[in-house]
C-alpha cells in the first residue's frame, strides 16, 4: 500500500471515529430523555443510512475538481448545448477518443441518488454516473459519438445534477491500436480480462503474461475441509488454469499464454532484494515451476524455480524477445496503487532496459484506484468517465476504444470463467446491496455478483498511451 493510500485511510478512519462518537452521544441522550424504543429505532435508521449512502470508500470530497493535464498539442473545442442537444462541431477524421470537460453540481436528490449524465444519438444511449453531492470539474466519455457530434445529433441531459459553465471537448486522434501485436501484462489471473479483454480479443495478435499464481486469501476453499496451506495451493492451481485457458475465449491460443507462477503480494519485496527468494505467504510453496507445467516455452526461471526478482526480470526479457509485441499493456503505476500492479510495471520496464526487442508504446490501465473503489461508477454497460485525479498527474493521453454489446457480453462471460470472481458474496455485502437497491436506486448486472462484473463490463475500455521514446 502506498503512503498516500495509507494517509487517506487514516483520515477516513479518523472521521469515522468522530462520527461514531457523535452518534453514541445522541443515542445516550435518547436513552436518558426519550422513550425506551427511541434509541434502538435511531440506531437502526443510522445504520440503514450508513449502508445506503455512506458505505462507499470515497477518500476525497465530491466537491473537489478533477485535475487533469493533457499534452499541449491536444485539440480542445468549445461546445454549446442547445435545447438538450450539442451543437454540431467539426472533428478530424479517423478513430477519436473524446472527453467532455464540464462542471457538475448535484441537486438535493443528487445527495441521495447517483448524479448522472445521459447521452443519446438515435437508438444508441449511454449513462455515466458521478459521486453523490458532486460539485466540480468532471470528464464525460463521448468516445464513439464522433459522427453524432459532427451532425449535431448528440443529445445530452442530466439527472440529479446540472451542468454549469462552459463545455470543452478534448479530442485525441489515434491510429487503431487493435491492428498491432499486443502483450498484456497481468499481475494476477483476471487482470488481463478486466482491463483489456475487448482489446486483446480484437488485436491482430495477442499474448497474455500472468505474473502470479493468485493463491492468497483462499478461505473460501477451506469449506472443502482443506487446511490453510492446501486451500491456498488449490486456489493457486485454479487461478493458474484460469490465466491460461480464459484467453482462448477471446481468440488467444494457449501457445501465446504464459503463467510465471510467482507469489501474490511478494513482488515488492522481491524488488527490494533481487537475489533473495520469496515463497508464498500462505501455501508454503517456494518453487514457481509447479505453476509452469503448461507453458509453451522454457524460461530462465525454469532453471532453479526460485521466486526472485532476478528471475522475474529475466523471464520478461525472454518473453519480450519471443513474442516481439508492438504494444505492451500494463498497470499504470501512479493511478493503480495495488502493490503487485506497481511492481509488475516496474519489472516490465526493467526488462525493457535489457531486452533487444523494444515495443513502440505502452498502454497503461487501472483496475484499482487510490480514492474511489466504485470507479467506474454507475451500472454495467455504461461508459467510463475519467477516474478521479485530485492530485494532478503527469500529462496523459487517453485511448478509449468502444465495445459493442456482443463484445461486452463476451467480456462478461470471460469474467465468469475466473474462479476468483465467482466466490459468493458475504451476507453483509448482500444485505448492503439490497438496502442500496431500495434506498439509493443502485443496480447490479445479472452476469455475476462480484463488483467487477459491474465495473469492468462497460461501453468502453480505458488506457493511457505512453510512447517508448518519451522520457
Amino acid at each position: 500500500m502506498t503512503a498516500r493510500k495509507q494517509a487517506l485511510l487514516k483520515r477516513h478512519r479518523r472521521h469515522k471515529r468522530l462520527a461514531l462518537a457523535v452518534i453514541a452521544v445522541v443515542l445516550l441522550g435518547c436513552l436518558a430523555l426519550g422513550p425506551w424504543w427511541s434509541a434502538p429505532l435511531l440506531a437502526l435508521l443510522v445504520w440503514l443510512g450508513h449502508e445506503a449512502w455512506f458505505a462507499d470508500h470515497l477518500f476525497y470530497s465530491p466537491r473537489d475538481n478533477y485535475s487533469y493535464q493533457f499534452p499541449a498539442d491536444t485539440l480542445v473545442l468549445g461546445l454549446h448545448l442547445e435545447h438538450g442537444r450539442l451543437a454540431a462541431v467539426e472533428l478530424p477524421p479517423g478513430e477519436l477518443t473524446l472527453f467532455l470537460e464540464c462542471r457538475l453540481r448535484a441537486g438535493w436528490l443528487g445527495r441521495l441518488l447517483d448524479p448522472q449524465v445521459r447521452l443519446r444519438a438515435g437508438d444508441d444511449g449511454d449513462r455515466q454516473d458521478f459521486e453523490r453531492g458532486v460539485a466540480g470539474r468532471r470528464y464525460v466519455n463521448l468516445s464513439g459519438y464522433a459522427e453524432a457530434l459532427r451532425r449535431g445529433e448528440l443529445h445530452l441531459w442530466t439527472r440529479f445534477c446540472r451542468l454549469q459553465g462552459e463545455l470543452r471537448l478534448h479530442v485525441f486522434a489515434q491510429h487503431d491500436l487493435r491492428s498491432k501485436s499486443v502483450m498484456v501484462i497481468a499481475p494476477h489471473a483476471d487482470d488481463a480480462e478486466l482491463a483489456a479483454f475487448g482489446l486483446y480479443s480484437q488485436a491482430r495478435e495477442a499474448s497474455i503474461v500472468t505474473l502470479t499464481q493468485g493463491e492468497i486469501e483462499a478461505g473460501h476453499y477451506q469449506r472443502l475441509g482443506l487446511d490453510r496451506q492446501a486451500a491456498a495451493r488449490l486456489k493457486g492451481r485454479l487461478r493458474t488454469w484460469d490465466s491460461l485457458v480464459t484467453p482462448l475465449w477471446g481468440g488467444v491460443p494457449p501457445e501465446r499464454c504464459v503463467q510465471l507462477g510467482y507469489y501474490c503480494l511478494q513482488l515488492p519485496a522481491m524488488r527490494q532484494t533481487p537475489e533473495d527468494t520469496f515463497g508464498s505467504r500462505e501455501s508454503g510453496d517456494s518453487d514457481v515451476r509447479s505453476a509452469r507445467r503448461h507453458n509453451p516455452l522454457q524460461l530462465p526461471g525454469d532453471v532453479d524455480g526460485a521466486p526472485t526478482w532476478r528471475n522475474l526480470v529475466a523471464d520478461l526479457v525472454a518473453l519480450l524477445e519471443h513474442f516481439r509485441p508492438e504494444v505492451v499493456v500494463l498497470p499504470h503505476p501512479q493511478i493503480d496503487p495495488h502493490a503487485d500492479h506497481v511492481a509488475s510495471t516496474q519489472a516490465l520496464r526493467e526488462a525493457l532496459t535489457l531486452s533487444q526487442w523494444q515495443p513502440e508504446l505502452e498502454l497503461l490501465y487501472a483496475n484499482h484506484l487510490h480514492d474511489n473503489d466504485r470507479w467506474p461508477m454507475g451500472p454495467a454497460e455504461g461508459g467510463i468517465a475519467l477516474p478521479p485525479a485530485i492530485e494532478t498527474p503527469a500529462p496523459l493521453v487517453p485511448w478509449s476504444p468502444l465495445l459493442t454489446p456482443e463484445q461486452r457480453l463476451d467480456k462478461a462471460m470471460a469474467l465468469g470463467m475466473q474462479h476468483d470472481l465467482l466466490v459468493p458474496l458475504l451476507a453483509k455485502k448482500r444485505l448492503r446491496r439490497a438496502i442500496q437497491w431500495l434506498l439509493a436506486g443502485r443496480r447490479w448486472p445479472r452476469t455475476g455478483e462480484d463488483e467487477f462484473f459491474r465495473k469492468a463490463v462497460r461501453r468502453h475500455e480505458l488506457f493511457w498511451i505512453s510512447r517508448r521514446d518519451e522520457p
